[in-house]
């Protein structure tokens, strides 16, 4: 059953300024003496985020945990339903994922993205605005996404505050609330249940763009982040001004990533963009591959 809200709204119908002498039919600072509203009642549907109509669009975490090969395609989250159905087909892809670093977007874009693929039955991972927006990471979950991705993350500190807030106690921080959070107009009912259900269900992302960051990997690896996704872009401007660095390619730094990605609980995704390059990344390991939408 739909829920709804009232928003009441005034406006004012006359407003009338005196002082000792004369009347105003404008404003006068400091000289009002009576305001006449008139009331307005809007009537607005609150979306509830429903249950996604594939079930392996909650089961993406294990699946990436029991080391499948998955591929995920990346769209803007102004894509139309038909176009984002044709795109799916065409990998077949197991995820999508959609971007506010370098696109423009607003909350109710996302929601309603997050709940057009939920209809399609997909996973949703959602890449944040900036590295220092961690602490609003509940809040953008609260908008539908099943997963997020940091973007640029340096330093094991900022893996600390995007695990703390992407997960619920005990795991993490994350405040409840959302009406339009993933499943919670089937599971919200029992909030202790759908804490466990997230914490088992979200996936987390920490983004890999740099020298620096690919070097320190095995320390970003925290409890908590699924997966370490590369940059190739930010990695390759970083490259180009250090000339001497051991790593001289973006190939360099995936292999030497999966290294150091053994015996932990983190996988890796490449960006490798183009259909023709997946069976190159799959024969060096990578477990789990992103392309742009064809």
């Amino acid at each position: 059953m739909a829920e709804f809200r009232c928003v009441i709204s005034v406006e004012p119908v006359s407003v009338w300024f005196s002082d000792a002498n004369t009347s105003y039919a404008v404003p006068r600072p400091q000289s009002i003496n009576a305001i006449q509203y008139a009331p307005h009642i809007t009537r607005i549907e609150v979306p509830q985020q429903m249950e996604p109509t594939n079930p392996s669009a909650l089961t993406l975490k294990k699946r990436i945990h029991a080391g499948e090969q998955l591929l995920g395609v990346s769209v803007p989250p102004t894509t139309s339903k038909g176009r984002l159905e044709d795109i799916i087909a065409s990998g077949p892809y197991d995820f999508v994922s959609t971007d506010s670093q370098h696109t423009a977007f607003n909350e109710e874009t996302i929601v309603a993205f997050c709940e057009m693929a939920a209809e399609i039955g997909i996973h949703v991972q959602f890449r944040i605005k900036h590295t220092r927006l961690t602490y609003l990471i509940g809040n953008y979950l609260d908008l539908g996404p099943t997963g997020v991705e940091v973007p640029q993350v340096e330093t094991e500190e900022t893996v600390g505050e995007a695990v703390g807030n992407f997960y619920y106690i005990p795991d993490g921080v994350r405040s409840w609330g959302g009406r339009t959070r993933l499943g919670f107009a089937k599971r919200g009912g029992d909030h202790v249940a759908y804490r466990k259900w997230w914490n088992s269900t979200g996936v987390l992302w920490i983004q890999i763009e740099s020298l620096h960051s690919v070097s320190n990997a095995h320390i970003l690896a925290k409890p908590g982040v699924d997966c370490l996704s590369f940059g190739p872009m930010d990695l390759t401007l970083d490259i180009e001004i250090h000339p001497n660095h051991p790593f001289r390619s973006v190939d360099d730094c995936v292999k030497h990533v999966l290294k150091q990605l053994e015996g932990t609980g983190t996988k890796l995704v490449h960006r490798n963009n183009t259909p023709d390059t997946r069976q190159k990344y799959i024969d060096m390991g990578v477990p789990i591959l992103l392309e742009l939408a064809r």
